[in-house]
């Protein structure tokens, strides 16, 4: 399957009146490759970067993911110690060919089986 995500973070720079809504950070800073954000080289996924965004009048990040060879999607029935109650989402557990993955602060946006 092919899944899609949105994934939020808070701010991690001081917000300044010059930046406004929608407007991303350096590039560098805000979208590591995937080896360095999640330890391990990951061909299948597909990562924007992060830009920021008006939560509840608080800016925040949010990013697009895309995953390839997604063979299950689960969301835990109760919130897990990486969920911020102040941020949209939940941990996402996607199970690929190689293991699992989590996506914390995500939301799922579309589901795609591949073979359709």
């Amino acid at each position: 399957m092919l899944v899609h995500i949105r994934q939020y973070k808070h701010e991690e720079v001081q917000f300044d009146d010059n930046r406004t809504t929608g407007e991303s950070q350096t590039e560098d800073t805000v979208n590591p490759d995937a080896e360095d954000y999640f330890g391990t080289e990951m061909d299948e996924i597909s990562v924007e970067t992060w830009a920021t965004v008006e939560h509840e009048g608080d800016p925040i990040q949010r990013r697009s993911v895309t995953v390839e060879g997604v063979t299950a999607v689960s969301v835990p029935k109760e919130p897990t110690d990486e969920d911020d109650p102040d941020l949209p989402g939940q941990t996402i557990q996607f199970r690929m060919g190689g293991g699992t993955e989590h996506f914390a602060q995500a939301e799922i946006v579309e589901v795609q089986d591949e073979g359709q």
